[in-house]
Formats: C-alpha cells, sequence, structure tokens
C-alpha cells in the first residue's frame, strides 16, 4: 500500500465533506500541520466541527479556518490567543464544547483506544459536567465523559518513512500522538520523510499502522507565537 501523496491537496482527495469532524495536532501553533490546513482552506469545505486544543492565532493554524467561516464547531480546551475565535463565540456564530485539557486529551486518548466513555472527577460540580452523567465511586464524585472519534485527523511530524511510522520533536509532539490513533483516517505531513528501516524502533512515536496518507511538506513556516525580549545587562 502507497500511502505517500504528492501534495496536501491530493492528500486530502475523497476525504472532505461538509460537516464532517476533523481532528488538527498542535498547541498554538507548535506541531500544526499548516500545509493540510491551507488545503482544507482552499477546499472550500464547510460546517466543520473541529476537535484541537486551540485554534492557532487569527492569522495562522486553524484561524484560517475560522476567518473564512469554515468551522461551525470547535472542540477545545482554549480560547486565547485568538480574538476571532472568541468574536465569532460571543457573537453566536461559533459552537463551542469547552474542556478541560487534561480531559480533552484524555477524551482522544480514549477514541483512539475504542473506548465509548470513562469518569473523571475534573468538572464536577461546575457547567462543564452540566447534562452529563454522574457516579461517585468509593464516595468520591465523578463526571463521565465520551471518547472522540474524528473523520480525518491531520497531524505533523518531524520525520516519518513512508510505512508512515512517525517522530515529533520535543514539545512539537503535543496533541499529534495522540490524535494519530483517534482518526477514521490519518495525514501526516513531514518535514522529513525516510525509507523503512531507517528510523530507530525505540524512537518511533506513532506505528505506522495508525497513518494512512503521509506528505512531505516544503517551506514551513514555523511561527514564533509570542516572543518575548528583554535587554541583557553587559558585563
Amino acid at each position: 500500500m502507497n500511502k505517500i501523496y504528492a501534495d496536501a491537496q491530493t492528500a486530502l482527495e475523497g476525504l472532505m465533506y461538509d460537516g464532517m469532524t476533523v481532528m488538527a495536532g498542535g498547541f498554538g501553533l507548535c506541531g500544526i500541520p499548516e500545509h493540510l490546513i491551507l488545503a482544507m482552506r482552499d477546499s472550500g469545505i464547510g460546517n466543520l466541527t473541529v476537535v484541537s486544543n486551540n485554534a492557532g492565532v487569527d492569522d495562522a493554524g486553524l484561524g484560517l479556518l475560522l476567518k473564512t467561516r469554515q468551522i461551525k464547531k470547535m472542540i477545545s480546551s482554549y480560547v486565547g490567543e485568538n480574538k476571532t475565535f472568541e468574536q465569532q463565540y460571543l457573537d453566536g456564530e461559533l459552537e463551542l464544547e469547552f474542556n478541560p485539557q487534561g480531559t480533552l486529551a484524555e477524551r482522544i486518548r480514549a477514541g483512539g483506544a475504542g473506548i465509548p466513555a470513562f469518569f473523571t472527577k475534573t468538572g464536577f460540580g461546575t457547567q462543564i459536567a452540566d447534562g452529563k452523567e454522574t457516579r461517585a465511586f468509593d464516595g468520591e464524585n465523578y463526571v463521565m465523559e465520551t471518547g472522540l472519534v474524528a473523520d480525518v485527523a491531520i497531524v505533523k511530524a518531524d520525520v516519518g518513512d513512508s510505512e508512515g511510522n512517525l517522530i515529533f520533536r520535543k514539545t512539537a509532539r503535543n496533541f499529534n500522538s495522540i490524535m494519530a490513533t483517534a482518526g477514521k483516517v490519518t495525514i501526516a505531513e513531514v518535514e522529513n520523510l525516510v525509507e523503512p528501516g531507517e528510523l530507530d524502533k525505540d524512537k518511533i512515536h506513532t506505528p505506522g499502522i495508525f497513518v494512512q496518507r503521509i506528505i512531505k511538506g516544503t517551506s514551513f513556516e514555523n511561527r514564533i507565537e509570542q516572543l518575548t525580549t528583554r535587554e541583557r545587562d553587559v558585563a
């Protein structure tokens, strides 16, 4: 099975439709599949439900899909840094399913592991628990959360081989590794593509069985979300 596609547009062919659910890896602008996001924007699909920790910034990452109003609902844990996200939500244009960050990560992991639901203490007694089943175990109260599965998961890796094995770079692993397991189809965007056997098996984060399509990106922007500097004392 050939998993390598020429570019992001080709890799998305036959998978995109209005109203679908997409998981997009990354944390802010760190580890985002920027070429695949651009290709989704250019495809013109809409009414998307997007699962992502947040939505980039106004003019980069998933912020590009918010700007064109292609996203109907976000399942996220963080709204800050993106004024478009905030304003569309406050104006009632964008649905938001808010999750504590650890809960969001576990919902994705559970979906990838075939676990339909689990119980957590996090959020009990708050608005997070509204409308959800709650139970007590050993005298402690828990709220039930459901696993998440996407029609397509798009992830970004530092290195991948042609069989789909992936290695992420440092904090760019973030949500990418668990999302790769929770897509009905997973597309990986890699900075470096190598042949099978070239990767150290002990360093592989995501086995190729979870990845159906791969592209090698070019000219990655790798933007810094916020750069803060200070004057240094001269000795």
